[in-house]
């Protein structure tokens, strides 16, 4: 009982949080880092990024830190590409340990790949011969426990760093989420709360900041002050519905409300079908009434595969987006 309460205050409390950082929508694109808001994992984006319930093991790592420790594994690895929009490739990677007693504990690193920048000035307008290679880096270490067979939280600690040329800015942010399970004795009926990105602010610095300027035949060199910007903070209320079949198949339906400091709403809902276990089939639907809101469909496949101990996963998942190519995300996971 007492768990029960604590859990209650924990939800009214990130219900406050929430309302204090996410304004939905009032601060329109007054958040950075938005490298933060790339989703990694292809069977999470295959199920319209709703998947923050039931999700378990490594997979959860991104989603919701609270399911994290239902890893079936002693040990997971995880490996994902995704192939982004405008050339650009994201890579993840994430390994999980279990400690009986403790709880589970993992580290993660995503990076973006943009490639060579050609480097242009008002002088040189068609590029100086040189370029340059952005590079935009989050690494994370993660802690999950279950209080009880029902409840169990996590949390993710992220340092961000973003260098682009002779500039650079760096910052710490945190996912805090919560799973209760079977809610109100109904077997395969889950919700849960996720904070994410909620952390300080970053801002630009770097010799880049300073401006070369000639007078009177005197140079003189002026530094810019870059405006700091906030991380893009938002609230995450899930559910997740998985009903009895039979034994060798399965069904499961998600849904998410999302409430962002940096943009409108957003509702995002899923759905996966399992045969036997082994092959999975994966659907969602992302929705906004922002005017230009990217993402609609999504879908995947996946297969699992265990053996003495040794399990083995590849997922493949395909997010469709307005303006640009579509999302093409490959992972594998492997499980001691």
């Amino acid at each position: 009982m007492k768990k029960i309460i604590k859990l209650i205050s924990i939800f009214i409390l990130l219900l406050a949080v929430s309302n204090v950082f996410a304004d939905g929508g009032k601060r329109t694109g007054t958040a950075g880092a938005a490298e933060l808001l790339i989703p990694v994992g292809p069977r999470g984006i295959a199920m319209g990024e709703s998947d923050l319930v039931s999700t378990t093991g490594i997979e959860a790592l991104y989603w919701n830190p609270a399911g994290v420790s239902s890893m079936t594994n002693n040990a997971d690895v995880l490996f994902s590409h995704m192939s982004y929009i405008a050339d650009i490739g994201v890579e993840y990677g994430a390994v999980a340990a279990n400690f009986e007693g403790f709880g589970t504990v993992a580290l993660s690193i995503k990076s973006l790949g943009i490639g060579d920048i050609p480097v242009t000035t008002t002088i040189n307008p068609d590029g100086t011969g040189q370029t340059f290679s952005p590079s935009f880096i989050t690494a994370g270490l993660s802690y999950s426990r279950m209080l009880t067979d029902a409840i169990s939280v996590g949390i993710t600690g992220n340092f961000v760093s973003e260098r682009m040329a002779d500039v650079s800015a760096s910052g710490f942010a945190i996912d805090f989420g919560i799973i209760y399970r079977n809610l109100a004795d109904v077997n395969g009926l889950n919700i849960g709360v996720v904070l994410k990105n909620l952390g300080t602010e970053m801002k630009f610095d770097g010799s880049g900041m300073y401006q070369q300027t000639v007078i009177n035949g005197v140079t003189h060199f002026t530094k810019i002050d870059a405006a700091a910007f906030e991380m893009p903070f938002n609230f995450q209320l899930a559910a997740g519905y998985s009903p009895v079949i039979d034994e060798q198949n399965s069904l499961m339906f998600t849904s998410i409300y999302q409430n962002n400091n940096f943009s409108g709403d957003e509702y995002k809902f899923g759905a996966e079908y399992g045969y036997n276990s082994l092959f999975f089939v994966r659907a969602g639907y992302l929705y906004s009434d922002v005017d230009d809101y990217l993402y609609g469909f999504t879908g995947g496949v996946g297969i699992n595969y265990e053996v003495e101990g040794f399990a083995f996963k590849v997922d493949y998942a395909y997010k469709d987006a307005q303006f640009f190519d579509g999302n093409h995300v490959f992972a594998l996971t492997l499980g001691f």
